[in-house]
């Protein structure tokens, strides 16, 4: 079986499931307990608070610990949103093609009174830094715009839109869910405010994550309660998936850069392979983009027929960010860059990481065409493109 649906979930590494489980089974105790149990769990979160931080060049105190990247979404935005209202500042950008854990949380502020305006990002999948400049206003109390996208794999221009928003005094907030142990990242080089991050995403467990909030930025409660992470997220913190998380980050981090490189390797031998095919294409900027990320679209076919196939045939990918899997509308990422229905429909995410081979890549690239070739003999509007009754469109 080859996995290429890493985008979606990671498998746990064994070094992160070896220090949850030991944490699990010998620091069992309540962190704001006072005896020497409940201090030894508080001892090895405030370890894995500070190794997180480290990892990303952040204070220790700048680090909150969530139950994953939609939470630190909605309370990033919230929180900046909120503050914004107490200074008639209710402006907030961003862009079309965000996590829906972004989009819905606008969608729900700008019914409380929020103007939202939603940046393109064209065909590359990248913004224009001209139009984030034109687009900021007197009122802009946010900036939310994803570090990488997590279905077509672009790479922002994470500093320079930071740069923008400290010019003009707006709070910058990126979703680096998609990026964090996968590419370098620092909070302070990369001029950011906030950032999101999920556990699951670098080989760590489901449901942990965590949020970054720079010093004077201002946090506002999602969960009331108790005084855990200082106040500002109430309920008795995941000590054992929290350790996990950090020491799945920490290893990620180690061999960051030899990583990077085996990866795009692959990636891009992906990416010549799937060229071939006739009247395909792929999303997005071809450099500019996660080492392991690669999106394609293959006109004639649908997209969850080319799935089920590949799964008969040992390989498991997506269409698509696995929090709208059970969609039948085209993705709103493809559509965003200007890909027609049609097309969207047609789509294919493979994710890939260090574990696989270029016979694993090769198996992909001959599987896929074979598949493609086999869904366009069936396919009435394969036979009408072909035929000239309808006009090719890649």
């Amino acid at each position: 079986m080859i996995y290429a649906d890493n985008a979606a979930t990671t498998k746990m590494s064994s070094k992160a499931l070896e220090k949850m489980t030991s944490v699990m089974t010998d620091i069992w105790g309540n962190p704001s307990s006072l005896y020497a149990h409940g201090q030894n769990a508080k001892e090895v979160l405030e370890d894995a608070r500070a190794e997180v931080a480290r990892l990303i060049g952040a204070d220790v105190s700048e680090i909150y610990f969530t139950s994953g990247g939609s939470e630190a979404d909605n309370q990033a935005i919230r929180s900046a949103a909120y503050a914004g209202k107490r200074k008639n500042k209710m402006h907030i950008i961003s862009t079309t093609f965000e996590h829906h854990a972004v989009l819905h949380t606008l969608n729900k502020l700008e019914k409380e009174g929020y103007e939202i305006t939603l940046l393109d990002v064209h065909e590359n999948g990248i913004i224009d830094l001209d139009e984030l400049r034109q687009a900021i206003r007197e009122d802009t109390c946010l900036v939310t715009i994803m570090y990488a996208n997590n279905e077509i794999g672009t790479i922002q221009p994470i500093k320079e839109i930071g740069e923008i928003c400290h010019e003009r005094g707006v709070i910058f907030h990126t979703d680096a869910v998609q990026a964090v142990g996968h590419i370098h990242i620092d909070v302070v080089e990369d001029n950011v405010d906030m950032l999101s991050a999920s556990g699951h995403k670098f080989n760590g467990p489901k449901g942990v994550g965590f949020l970054y909030c720079k010093k004077k930025t201002p946090l506002y409660n999602l969960i009331e309660g108790g005084a855990q992470e200082k106040g500002k997220r109430a309920g008795t913190e995941n000590v054992a998936a929290i350790a996990a998380m950090a020491e799945a980050l920490q290893e990620k981090s180690e061999n960051l850069e030899e990583s990077i490189s085996y990866i795009s390797g692959l990636r891009d031998r992906l990416i010549k392979g799937l060229k071939e095919i006739p009247h395909s294409v792929l999303n997005g900027d071809e450099t500019r983009r996660l080492p392991g990320t690669v999106n394609f679209c293959f006109e004639g076919i649908e997209g969850e027929s080319l799935l089920l196939l590949l799964d008969d045939r040992g390989i498991q990918a997506s269409s698509g960010s696995a929090c709208t899997s059970g969609s039948l509308d085209p993705s709103h990422v493809l559509l965003a860059i200007g890909r027609v229905h049609d097309v969207a429909h047609g789509s294919l995410r493979l994710s890939i990481d260090e574990e696989l081979t270029e016979d694993d890549v090769d198996y992909i690239i001959k599987n896929v065409k074979e598949v493609v070739e086999y869904l366009r003999n069936f396919s009435p509007v394969w036979r009408d493109l072909v035929s000239g009754k309808r006009e090719f469109i890649l």
